[in-house]
Parts: structure tokens; sequence; C-alpha cells
């Protein structure tokens, strides 16, 4: 008997229908009980508590309004855990997403990470990784999120160094800020263009 082949599903972009289902208060939905949001940082966690914040802008320089992130971390201490509990101070998974509004930023409350050793052993500069999601992006798109003020650990780690230039290194850099007098670090993304953020393969 032949074999029948069957044709490619086709594909689609990740917006703007992710709103809907994974970002229900940016996209003006009731929100569930139990959610996986940007807090992944209780009160009671441990380790300096910090707020993430920033803009993601397309190739023309202009807001883009309903991207959504993912990101995951390591712990104050440089642990990473496996298991989500809602119940848990901390939780190293965290969603969030730009707004339709005027500001149009997203924000995660966590805390700053600790070290972690990547799989030779070598000490990786604290740091965030994050997922992009968008209209027009058919793969997600993974970076991360550095510290400007770990400047001695940034300039040891093996990720940061496989770029070659120092200028496009400086687009996986948050900067140090306050928000609402609070410890805070501004990461925006470019998803094309002048200052493109370094993007990698996985």
């Amino acid at each position: 008997m032949p074999v029948e082949l069957l044709p490619e599903t086709a594909s689609q972009t990740a917006g703007p229908y992710v709103h809907i289902g994974l970002a229900l208060a940016a996209a003006g939905n009731p929100t569930r009980d139990q959610e996986i949001w940007n807090q992944m940082a209780k009160p009671g966690a441990p380790g300096e508590h910090i707020t993430l914040i920033g803009h993601v802008y397309d190739g023309n320089g202009h807001l883009v309004r309903d991207a959504f992130l993912e990101l995951w971390q390591a712990d104050h201490q440089g642990r990473y855990d496996a298991e989500y509990n809602l119940d848990k101070p901390f939780n190293g998974f965290g969603r969030t997403a730009t707004t339709f509004d005027a500001g149009s930023e997203w924000t995660v409350q966590t805390v700053k990470p600790g070290v972690v050793n990547n799989a030779a052993g070598v000490p990786m500069a604290p740091h965030v990784n994050i997922a992009l999601f968008a209209r027009g992006i058919n793969i997600h798109l993974h970076t991360r999120l550095y510290f400007e003020d770990e400047a001695d650990a940034n300039a040891k780690d093996p990720v940061l160094n496989l770029i070659e230039q120092p200028s496009r290194r400086e687009t996986l850099i948050a900067k140090r800020c306050e928000v609402d007098g609070k410890p805070a670090y501004r990461f925006d993304i470019r998803i094309q263009g002048d200052g493109e953020t370094v993007f990698f393969d996985f």
C-alpha cells in the first residue's frame, strides 16, 4: 500500500490572539483566579526585589502594543526551580505583555537573580531569559537581560563574550532606574532596525 503524504499545516504568526488566552488583563478580559502572570516574586520572597520594565519596538521604531513575553530565571542564589506553584513566594517563570494604552509597557515583579554556572561549569553573570512573541513573528525570539550594575560579571560572561561588537552587547544590558521609589531596570527590546536587540538561536 502506498504511503499517503499529508500536506503541511499552514503556519501563522503568534499575534494578536495570544493576548486573548494568555494575557487576559492586557487584552481587557476578566482574569482567572490561578494565573501565571508578572508577579514572579511575592513580598516574602528572599533576595533583592526589583521591577523589570520596558517597551518593544518594531523595525520602524514604533511601539509594539500587543507583544507577549515569557521570562525565566534563577533565584537570588543562582538556583533554578523546575516546580511552578502559585503559592510559593518565588517562581522563576512569569509572563507579561505590552499594553494597548499610551505607555504600552511591560512590567515584571521579581528578585535579582544570582550567578549560574553553564554546562561547562563557567559562571554566567546574573541574567533573565526572555522569549518574545508578537504578530509578524513566525517563531518566537529568544534573548537575555543582563544588569548594568554587574559590570565585572558581565565582562566575564561566556554568552556576552560571544558577541563580538561591544555596541551589540549593550542591547542586552538593562539600565538601573526607579519605579515608585523602588529599584527597577529598564530593558527595551528592538525587533529590527537601529539598535536591534541581540537574539539567540536555540
